[in-house]
């Protein structure tokens, strides 16, 4: 990265309309990707979800009794 050498001193007003300028660059690039993050953690939760539902299943399976009532 270049540096300018100046004798101007940096005043409030120009710091400030430099970070907003590059606050405006950043803004744009996370709103640009928040739609596919959300979208990739909704993916992921759903898949966790299923995922727990059938080890659930299975394991609800696996320890279970079968019990039989005959009347007499």
């Amino acid at each position: 990265m270049a540096t300018k050498t100046t004798d101007e001193p940096i005043t409030a007003d120009a710091l400030r309309n430099k970070l907003q300028h590059f606050q405006g660059e950043v803004q744009g690039k996370v709103d640009d990707k928040k739609t596919t993050i959300a979208g990739v953690a909704a993916g992921g939760a759903l898949v966790l979800m299923i995922l727990f539902f059938l080890l659930g299943k299975r394991a609800g399976k696996k320890k279970s009794a079968i019990i039989e009532i005959r009347r007499v």
